[in-house]
């Protein structure tokens, strides 16, 4: 069994995606892994949205800079995040979170009053900017599940948002387009990127030690 490190080595942002469809299995597994990504406070500031219906996917691809992966991976996975912090949506998770670990419905009162006293005067730019560093966690995680599953996945910011929070309407939701993840298998016939050696910063440039 491959270890992660391993994982992380054999994976790459495919260029050229062939059209083969990821076995349901594994794309759950993927799906898991960004939900149980870790996020401050279990707040989870984000959903994500899973696309394979073709048509939708050409659409999007004309406002993706009309990158060929958008409509050749097997799913598209759009990450969204809250556009605020507000007592109505943190409550509600506070609530489940309760009631789950079958706790008293007013558990995190204090804590909730306490996290809404630090985010409210900051701002909804800061709110929204938090909620999407917070997306990008379960973001990471889903395209090392990916690797682990030999599935590729493709990191993508370039894309036009606004026009993406409207197709999915978004804005009606609360939420804002983060980053999008083509998942799928690469076309190796195809890709220039393939066979290329990967580079990374070297460790002695990348790691700075503090005792």
């Amino acid at each position: 069994m491959m270890t992660l490190l391993e994982n992380l080595k054999w994976r790459y942002a495919a260029k050229k995606m062939n059209g083969q469809q990821v076995p349901q299995e594994k794309l759950d597994y993927i799906l898991e892994a960004a939900r149980y990504a870790p996020s401050s406070s279990g707040l989870q500031p984000y959903k994500i949205f899973v696309i394979s219906d073709k048509k939708k996917l050409e659409v999007i691809r004309e406002f993706s800079f009309n990158q060929s992966q958008i409509t050749d991976c097997s799913h598209l996975l759009v990450w969204a995040a809250w556009d605020s912090y507000s007592a109505d949506r943190v409550g509600d998770v506070f609530l489940k979170t309760s009631r789950e670990r079958g706790l008293p419905d007013n558990t995190y009162e204090d804590y909730q009053k306490m996290l809404l006293g630090i985010y409210e005067p900051l701002g909804k730019e800061w709110q929204e900017n938090r909620c999407a560093k917070q997306a990008y966690i379960s973001f990471g995680l889903a395209i090392a599940a990916a690797a682990e599953q030999k599935v590729d996945a493709t990191p993508m910011e370039g894309f036009d948002n606004v026009k993406l929070d409207e197709f999915l309407c978004l804005n009606e939701l609360g939420l804002k387009s983060v980053v999008i993840l083509p998942v799928g298998y690469r076309d190796e016939a195809n890709d220039w990127l393939v066979n290329l050696k990967k580079w990374r910063t070297p460790k002695e440039e990348f790691l700075t030690f503090v005792n």
